[in-house]
């Protein structure tokens, strides 16, 4: 039976792979869009039309018209039970502290939003002091911010600085205005909540609902009023789910690998013991089905440990998501069944998958392997194994050429890492065949020490392969991924900031400063040329789906012509974008100029625009172009995203100034940041399990060889000897790990960066953080030299005993 000290590495790594899966899936489970606090006291809520398919998937709904939702909750007021159906209106609205935008406000999206005061009825809040406001200038804010019934507070708006009075205050983010200028500032409605009354059936209210909405929006209840969240939180859900299943399918592949190794290694140790078995009569299935059998051991014992263990540290990691930004400030774990379940049966499921290769080498040893004293292995690998290595090789090949050819960073991006997958499954798979020709090539170095000690290192790693092979698939997997993804990260990151600087044609660059935009006040101040986006939405008929949401962007177009190194125009004149039913539309549009192009704007009017020019595709940063008045017009709260500027100015209140390279750095710099700290997450884990992996492998190597080591000592060499020995044993090891994972990860890399200069037109330099590398190797060498070294100081402590003879 396998032996608790033969078994402990295997328990440490599963253990661990279920921690992580427990955590994640936990996480998961818990990351369900959220109600918002504003909604919460409305069981009821009418949604405006879902947008059709767009390639960003966290675009608001199509909203109704003022006319339209005034109607429509006229109409539902009017239901059995219904108390009040009221029109959620959101716009921006940003309150000053000392000047400028709060830096604690960017952490919800809701503390800079502004509502009607009969909105605050959906959510449940209550004055704390003061009255509602009743006329324009008067407004409602949290009395987080230490201001007082009667203060003046200025509020930075779409369109510039208000100065408005405190009528009240409530225990809440964002600030409340009367009903009438909230219609004024957000005309198009996209949410109507229904109060209802206190003994009313919600169902029943929202099944009579849905009769008088019927096409035209959506009724939901209970969780399903999460769908209402802000976009903004939806996407940081999004991305923290990313992260989480990542991490847990990282985990549960690494954690294959570094449990097949270990077994591997252990049944290389068990020959004499598994002969001995089938000397004495036991067949290849009962020997199989005995190896199955422990593994089902380990990993029961091991699932069971690492979901406890996973449950206790969800929490904290929960907390810790939502201080990096992988999870809004609403986010809170809770216990469901399923994660539990997946979890207890990811151990088992791991463990036999990671012996199953092990088991049917065990099924076929030989009775005279009892018999056998010597070590040395009989073939490297089987034809099932090549075979299989092989493929796998073809495949990580095919990927790699998938990803260099790939039309979008993101498919080329999962090309990169199935192929690098593949590709060090494959090499995993084929190392003990790869090993001999490795130390081969490295023979010079491994020579230098000393003629004897690298005869012995360069004899053992020749002799053994599949154990040099065993120990070093772990180093492989982690460097693999160390190179592949920190190299990804990097060359992607300076490829895409130097296009995005290539295209622009100013000299400096004025974006928001803790604030989502800018207001019209502050790019008048900056003379430059602006762009003012906003989400549209397609209503032609002929085209599919419906509504599919677009965004637009208002320009200056001389001003927009001269900052634009990369438009080309198609068709048309982009001088003639001039009047409020204008547009300039991108080839993919298929529309010619003088042809109509009805769309819906954020108000919920629509509007037919004329076609007057058709650009290149790539030409505009959006899908379409309208005048920067029509943009102010149908959407008060739009504002502006970047200004270009020739000159350096002192910017206004809200905005910054930075040159274009470092705009086009930190153009996406939020988002760099979390890939980044998702980057390092899973080198963490990779490198975390690769160095368990060695450490183990190594010391359970250490045992095995106490008698090789100890006739060695007893031949003539000293401790010092055969402590340089194994440690120049584990370096070799290591080191052929480290350049099959970075040859396998430049592989997917070289792809990569063809790839995207296919893409931004313009070679691509690879970049790799060579100190992230070097971090992961050297823990890897660390690790193995301590678990090689230190047991064997301890074996050779004391004097070897003399042989009598010719004594």
């Amino acid at each position: 039976m396998l032996s608790v000290r033969r078994s402990a590495s295997a328990f440490v790594a599963v253990a661990i792979g279920v921690t992580l899966v427990a955590a994640a899936t936990l996480l998961l489970a818990s990351g369900r869009p959220q109600v918002p606090d504003r909604l919460a006291r409305a069981a009821v809520v009418v949604q405006s039309p879902e947008a059709g398919a767009s390639a960003d998937e966290f675009v608001p709904t199509r909203p109704w018209s003022a006319t339209t939702a005034a109607e429509l909750a006229g109409r539902l007021a009017g239901l059995p039970d219904v108390v009040a159906a009221v029109p959620d209106r959101t716009f921006y609205a940003q309150p000053l502290v000392d000047g400028r935008p709060s830096a604690a406000d960017t952490r919800r999206e809701d503390a800079y939003q502004g509502h009607g005061w009969s909105s605050a009825q959906l959510g449940g809040l209550r004055l704390t002091a003061g009255e509602p406001p009743r006329r324009p200038g008067e407004v409602v804010v949290d009395r987080a911010l230490g201001l007082g019934v009667g203060a003046p507070v200025t509020l930075l708006t779409a369109v510039g600085t208000e100065s408005y009075t405190v009528s009240g205050l409530v225990d809440g983010p964002g600030v409340h205005v009367a009903d009438e200028v909230a219609a004024a500032l957000a005309p198009g409605v996209r949410a109507i909540g229904l109060v209802l009354a206190p003994d009313a059936d919600p169902e029943r209210v929202a099944t009579a609902a849905r009769g008088v909405v019927g096409v035209d929006g959506r009724v939901l209840t209970g969780d399903a009023r999460g769908a209402l969240e802000p976009s903004g939180d939806a996407r940081t859900r999004w991305i923290g789910m990313q992260v989480l299943t990542a991490t847990a399918a990282l985990a549960g592949f690494v954690t294959v690998f570094v449990v097949a190794s270990t077994f591997a290694f252990t049944i290389a140790q068990r020959r004499r013991e598994l002969g001995l078995l089938r000397a004495v009569g036991a067949t290849g299935r009962q020997v199989r089905r005995m190896v199955h059998a422990e593994a089902l051991a380990v990993g029961v014992s091991a699932g069971i440990v690492g979901m406890l263990v996973g449950a206790a540290l969800a929490p904290s990691l929960g907390r810790l998501l939502v201080d990096v930004g992988y999870e809004p400030s609403t986010f809170e774990v809770r216990y469901e069944l399923w994660p539990v379940a997946v979890s207890l049966a990811a151990g088992p499921v791991i463990a036999l998958l990671a012996v199953w290769s092990a088991s049917r080498r065990a099924a076929r040893v030989r009775p005279l392997e009892a018999l056998r004293d010597a070590a040395v292995e009989q073939r490297p690998i089987g034809r099932l194994r090549a075979v299989t290595g092989a493929l796998l090789l073809a495949a990580g090949g095919a990927l790699s050429l998938g990803t260099a050819t790939a039309d979008e960073a993101r498919v080329g991006a999962q090309y990169a890492l199935y192929a690098v997958m593949a590709l060090v499954a494959g090499t995993t798979v084929l190392a003990p065949v790869v090993v001999g020709p490795l130390v081969w090539l490295l023979r010079s170095p491994v020579r230098r020490p000393g003629g004897a000690i690298g005869m012995l290192v360069r004899g053992g790693a020749l002799t053994a392969t599949r154990r040099t092979a065993a120990i070093a698939a772990p180093v492989l997997l982690t460097v693999a991924f160390a190179v592949l993804v920190s190299g990804m990260v990097r060359t992607t990151t300076a490829a895409y900031a130097a296009g995005r600087a290539d295209n622009v044609n100013a000299g400096w660059i004025v974006v928001p400063d803790r604030a989502p935009g800018l207001s019209d006040r502050a790019v008048a101040a900056t003379g430059g040329t602006a762009l003012l986006p906003t989400t549209v939405y397609r209503t032609d008929p002929g085209t599919s789906p419906p509504d599919r949401p677009m965004t637009a962007l208002g320009v200056d177009p001389e001003g927009f012509a001269a900052a634009n190194r990369v438009l080309t125009v198609v068709a048309g004149s982009l001088n003639d974008l001039r009047g409020d039913d204008t547009v300039v539309v991108s080839a993919s549009a298929n529309r010619l100029p003088s042809e109509s192009y009805p769309v819906v704007f954020a108000d919920g009017t629509t509007v037919s625009l004329r076609v007057v020019a058709v650009v290149d595709d790539a030409s505009i940063p959006g899908d379409l172009l309208v005048p920067r008045a029509v943009v102010r017009a149908h959407d008060p709260s739009a504002l502006t995203s970047t200004v270009y500027v020739r000159d350096r100015i002192d910017p206004p209140v809200g905005a910054r100034i930075l040159d274009v390279a470092g705009w086009a750095a930190e153009a996406d710099a939020a988002e760099d940041r979390l890939v980044w700290l998702f980057t390092v997450l899973l080198i963490g884990v990779s490198a975390g399990y690769g160095a368990i992996a060695v450490a183990n492998t190594l010391l359970l190597a250490a045992a095995g060889r106490a008698a090789d080591l100890r006739l060695i000592r007893m031949a003539g060499a000293t401790r010092r000897q055969v402590i340089w020995l194994v440690t120049a044993e584990s370096a070799l090891v290591v080191l052929i790990g480290a350049l099959l994972g970075g040859a396998v990860a430049f592989v997917g890399l070289l792809s990569i960066s063809a790839g995207l200069a296919e893409q931004v037109g313009a070679p691509v330099d690879l970049v790799v953080p060579w100190s992230v590398v070097a971090s992961v190797v050297g823990l890897c060498l660390l690790l193995a030299v301590l678990s090689s070294v230190l047991p064997t100081w301890r074996l050779l402590r004391h004097r070897p005993a003399r042989s009598p003879v010719g004594g």
